[in-house]
């Protein structure tokens, strides 16, 4: 439905996302790997203004450390809607960055794919949802994810996406989180190389991960910390001894399911009722430094 003529900008949330189940079982002959992964949005993000301009299309953040250049994704999502569109307007974006960057949250490729559905909005929705996933996709393989509005399973190199049952969904749905990152970050392209020199050890067989991703599905009673797998860990986990070392401490000291989200370096664990959280964040900046990111959340 076109949006009524007064409404020339939005205000819309960009949710981080967590890979809670990942499994990297191939490399692709286009280069790209394929992986089965239970990814969900949480509700910790960004916030991405958009308002229609005459000028073209620009952006302002306010983390200086960012790219705000052509090549931010946010750029090349508005020119990919401009080209699939034939839209002849302009946008000027506003981030207000929250998502740490080489983190494994998805940061980027949610602020794309958040100024793709702003500027359908604005535009009258000219791109029904296939079309708008189609485009995504073209952006990046996380991207496709960002259009969905809670957990669902990614296929493919991340273009093809199922949503979980409704009482799978419920497993995940409303748990707290805590999320942290060190200050340094890890670079995807590094890691999926590093996969590349170790195969086949270092993935999972399809079947293997599929029977794994069933098992935890069809079981109605299963927590969700059964589900959490990442076959990514150990390229970063070798290199990187800070993240296992934390981990590794916040399971004998409090108790904690943690993994890693995505390709890292971001870490996250479910906090059970009751979890003394303040003291968890103190042991993890102890461990990591005063510099490091921790938040709270709940998967959205």
């Amino acid at each position: 439905m076109e949006p009524p003529a007064f409404v020339n900008s939005i205000v819309a949330h960009s949710p981080a996302k967590l890979n809670v189940f990942l499994a990297i079982t191939g490399r692709r002959t286009d280069g790209f790997h394929d992986l089965v992964s239970v990814v969900t949005p949480v509700e910790f993000g960004d916030t991405l203004t958009v308002e229609l301009s005459d000028e073209g299309f620009s952006l302002v953040c306010d983390d200086l450390a960012l790219e705000i250049d052509e090549t931010n994704l946010v750029l090349r999502a508005a020119r990919a809607f401009a080209g699939a569109t034939g839209w002849k307007g302009g946008a000027r974006f506003s981030l207000e960055k929250r998502i740490p960057v080489g983190a494994g949250l998805g940061g980027g490729s949610s602020n794309a794919t958040t100024a793709l559905r702003a500027l359908n909005q604005l535009a009258g929705a000219p791109l029904g949802a296939l079309e708008l996933a189609r485009v995504a996709a073209q952006l990046g393989s996380d991207c496709v994810l960002f259009l969905q509005r809670g957990p669902i399973v990614m296929r493919g190199r991340g273009e093809h996406v199922q949503a979980l049952t409704p009482e799978a969904a419920g497993r995940l749905r409303g748990r707290r989180v805590l999320m942290f990152k060190p200050t340094f970050g890890v670079s995807t392209a590094w890691a999926y190389r590093q996969m590349a020199a170790g195969a086949p050890s270092s993935y999972v067989a399809a079947a293997k991960a599929e029977a794994r991703l069933a098992a935890w599905l069809n079981r109605a009673d299963a927590p969700a910390e059964e589900l959490l797998f990442n076959n990514m860990e150990a390229p970063a986990f070798a290199k990187y001894i800070a993240l296992p070392v934390l981990l590794a401490c916040l399971r004998d000291e409090f108790g904690l399911s943690s993994r890693m989200s995505g390709s890292g370096s971001a870490c996250f664990a479910f906090l059970p009722d009751g979890a003394p959280v303040d003291a968890i964040s103190k042991r993890i900046r102890e461990l990591w430094g005063g510099g490091a990111f921790v938040m709270e959340t709940r998967l959205a």
